[in-house]
């Protein structure tokens, strides 16, 4: 087969990428967000109160996120930190009557610092070993709140009064106590997505991905094993102050080790390492249960696991990685 010399040879043409508009980045999180401002006004009281549960597991399970999805480490023990909080607003409201809004950081830095103490020694640890510990936690902790009665109610609890809405809101109670709780988790989104676009976000990917390569880089492991330790022991606290907010009673049996392993359960359904992951997380987690519960009496535990093992099989990356496939496979302007 011969070729004509000096043939013009016209290239393949070359395929353009679709291109995104960053502009339209914040549209989703935007439509959100005006979404859940707009719900409570439609919603009935009870389904009110469900969404500001979701909410509140969303602020637990943000803080869960940083540790395992983005700090690659193992916890079930993330409802001892929760109990911190709740017990911490608890006490302050019950003993000393300080202000709601000052329980807040309150619990969040007791549960920061009881975070800090348990993830020095547990920096050491990995996989299943810190698993056991984190679990141990979770376990020792339900005893000790029955033990010490006098401050915690024992077995018997603590009741407390919600926080009323302000004459001038004109807003029910359960509307209040939601817009409370929006509030607290979209800060804590702000904060969680300022802190991941930062170099101690970085450091934070790379410790996950591979602790020798990182260390290799400089990337001190014990220093941001621990602080990731803590931090998700503050969100935990905060959302357990909210929800003492919320639910105006805290007992032990409210914080037994199933919540622990729920609210990981929640979070690697919602999917691990994605902003939208603890959301989606948090409704699995207060609804789920329910569901299962409405399903058959008898075995609600059966349910929830076929539901985690059917949700797994479908979407292996959790409900956000499943989302962001659909998202990849809209058409986009060339």
């Amino acid at each position: 087969m011969s070729t004509q010399v000096g043939a013009k040879v016209t290239p393949p043409p070359v395929r353009q990428r679709r291109t995104f508009d960053p502009r339209w980045r914040w549209a989703g999180p935007a439509l959100l967000l005006a979404a859940a401002v707009y719900a409570p006004f439609q919603l009935v009281p009870f389904h009110v109160f469900q969404l500001t549960m979701v909410l509140v597991y969303a602020v637990a399970l943000l803080g869960l996120n940083l540790l395992v999805g983005h700090a690659g480490q193992i916890s079930l023990g993330h409802g001892a930190f929760f109990a911190v909080g709740a017990y911490t607003a608890a006490i302050l409201l019950d003993r000393w009557d300080l202000p709601y809004p000052l329980t807040l950081p309150v619990a969040a830095g007791v549960a920061f610092l009881i975070g800090l103490a348990l993830g020095i020694p547990a920096m050491r640890l990995r996989g299943l070993y810190l698993a056991l510990v984190t679990l141990a936690i979770a376990i020792f902790l339900v005893p000790l709140l029955k033990r010490f009665e006098e401050v915690t109610g024992g077995s018997m609890g603590l009741t407390l009064p919600k926080p009323a809405p302000p004459a001038w809101s004109g807003l029910a109670e359960d509307q209040w106590l939601y817009f409370l709780t929006l509030a607290v988790a979209v800060v804590a989104f702000l904060l969680v997505a300022g802190l991941l676009r930062s170099r101690v976000g970085r450091a934070l990917h790379a410790l996950r991905d591979n602790e020798t390569a990182a260390e290799v880089m400089g990337v001190r492991l014990s220093f941001y094993k621990t602080l990731a330790f803590a931090w998700s022991a503050m969100f935990a606290g905060a959302a357990g102050c909210v929800y003492t907010w919320v639910i105006g009673f805290v007992s032990p049996d409210s914080f037994t080790v199933n919540l622990s392993i729920t609210l990981l359960a929640g979070l690697v359904v919602g999917g691990l390492g994605s902003l939208s992951g603890p959301v989606l997380g948090g409704l699995f987690v207060m609804f789920v249960p329910s569901i299962s519960q409405d399903v058959n009496d008898a075995a609600p535990g059966v349910i929830f696991g076929l539901l985690i093992i059917v949700v797994m099989y479908v979407a292996p990356t959790g409900l956000a990685g499943l989302a962001g496939r659909l998202i990849k496979k809209i058409p986009r302007k060339e």
